[in-house]
């Protein structure tokens, strides 16, 4: 070895090492373990591809300004819905759930409001259908956003109400996620599409370093509503697509998607409507603060109380995922979860097994066949420990990928929202969950939950100690890499 080579070898093993100790100083700092864990392995045995991944994709922030605005939004609806959370509680609450509401009024400034009714909806081609006819209904806007939003057959009628809705003079804004979209068939289609009926259309969360648009590739907006006039107002989990999402793999394997969406009526929309002037007021700098009024409640029937958490890299605390444990905890009967994607962190993995070692019967749906391979073995890996605690899981028949993403909690609460349980919805997706206080909305939750036990197989204990040994290493695998999913 002559003296060049020798003294290059020198400063690569050099380099090495400043590059181990500098991630063992840097990674950890203000993250989750878990997290930091799985960097960690990635820069120590790939440091220098770990290195520029973590350069790359290493922050769960979103970039300054953004969370400048989303504090701004933030102030904005805290001052406008003082006094809104003084409900009149014709019905008890049950003793834990006013601490509850004040976490979330915390965290996602949004307060619980009263005088609302909200119907609970699965069926994937009528809930496009019925948001249509509820767009032909527009007077004054229409306000869409979608993770994914595609131009096709499946949802020409919403495209041809938003289009109806234009040629009266109603606003129409549209709101996708851009890197979604890049992986959506049909993108350019979908754009040209939107611009022909005249909508007014932006991509949130562009990745366009060219452009000087940049954020972090992998925090993406995943939240799914629709509000028009301030007056209805629907979420859920359903993207607007057809059912397939028109992937060449899905249709050879027959996959189609089930979701569940909520449609609303009353004050709350005023609340649905308040996220989607923050993430058009991220995406444009322009504030629809004129179109936010608040509503009249619904005054005919039983009216829900009800509670919209928004949840993302925008804000400081992890949202969504505090709500959740808040709400395991104080369960004193049943907790049914349905997610597609569960991949719990520590803390809610000890929510859900403390829950069943109180008593409490806890029922978990997700789904027998996976659409997306890590995450889908990452879940499994849990299977074991989840089953041994006495919860009960439920496998929905294949070739169905129950996508929606809703929770009951005894016979008071439940919640339904874009948000799945994993540790990516907790701390790199834009997410909106709404919580609902409600006995009526609860039967219909449990009402669709019975629909999904009658389509779904129970998974024993002694079926899972079956799996081969090569599931089982695959799904350890994919659980290690879970914190960076």
């Amino acid at each position: 070895m002559n003296t060049l080579s020798f003294w290059i070898a020198v400063a690569a093993v050099l380099l090495d090492l400043a590059i181990r100790v500098t991630a063992i100083i840097i990674v950890p700092r203000n993250r989750r373990p878990t997290s930091a864990m799985a960097w960690l392995l990635a820069i120590f045995f790939i440091p220098y591809v770990g290195v520029l991944l973590f350069l790359l994709i290493g922050s769960p922030r979103l970039g300054r300004g953004r969370r400048r605005r989303q504090s701004e939004i933030n102030k904005f609806i805290i001052e406008s819905t003082e006094g809104m959370d003084e409900i009149a509680k014709v019905d008890a609450w049950p003793p834990w759930l006013e601490s509850v509401v004040k976490l979330n009024r915390n965290l996602g400034s949004m307060p619980m409001i009263g005088g609302n009714t909200a119907s609970l909806q699965i069926d994937y081609e009528k809930n496009i259908g019925d948001i249509a006819a509820d767009i032909d209904a527009a007077k004054r806007f229409v306000h869409v956003e979608f993770y994914i939003l595609s131009s096709d057959s499946v949802t020409e009628p919403f495209f041809a109400a938003m289009a109806r809705a234009v040629e009266r003079g109603v606003k129409v804004r549209v709101l996708f996620d851009h890197v979604a979209a890049l992986r959506t068939v049909g993108y350019r289609q979908t754009k040209k599409h939107l611009t022909e009926i005249g909508a007014e259309w932006h991509v949130m969360l562009p990745f366009l370093p060219l452009e000087g648009k940049y954020e972090r590739p992998d925090l993406r907006n995943h939240r799914k509503l629709v509000i028009i006039d301030g007056v209805t107002g629907w979420m859920g989990s359903q993207n607007l697509i057809d059912s397939s999402y028109l992937k060449k793999s899905n249709l050879k394997r027959g996959l189609h998607w089930k979701d569940a969406m909520v449609r609303l009526r009353g004050p709350i929309v005023a609340g649905l409507n308040a996220i989607f002037i923050t993430d058009w007021y991220s995406e444009t700098d322009i504030l629809l603060t004129r179109e936010a009024e608040p509503r009249e409640s619904v005054t005919s029937g039983e009216t829900l109380d009800c509670q919209i958490v928004p949840s993302g890299p925008g804000f400081a605390e992890e949202n969504n995922l505090r709500m959740f444990l808040a709400l395991l905890y104080s369960a004193q009967e049943q907790i049914i979860i349905t997610s597609p994607y569960f991949v719990p962190d520590e803390s809610l993995l000890y929510a859900v097994t403390t829950a069943t070692q109180r008593g409490v019967r806890v029922e978990l749906f997700v789904s027998e066949e996976g659409d997306q391979a890590l995450v889908y073995h990452a879940q499994r890996s849990y299977y074991e420990a989840l089953l041994r605690a006495g919860v009960v899981i439920w496998l929905y028949k294949a070739p169905t990928i129950l996508h929606s993403k809703h929770i009951s909690i005894d016979d008071d609460v439940a919640v339904i929202g874009s948000s799945n349980m994993d540790m990516r919805s907790f701390s790199l997706n834009l997410e909106v969950s709404l919580m609902v206080r409600g006995r009526s909305f609860v039967e219909q939750m449990r009402a669709v939950e019975q629909r999904y036990r009658d389509d779904s197989r129970q998974l024993s204990l002694e079926e899972w100690m079956k799996q081969p040994l090569r599931s089982t290493v695959l799904d350890g695998l994919a659980r290690l890499t879970s914190a960076l999913q």
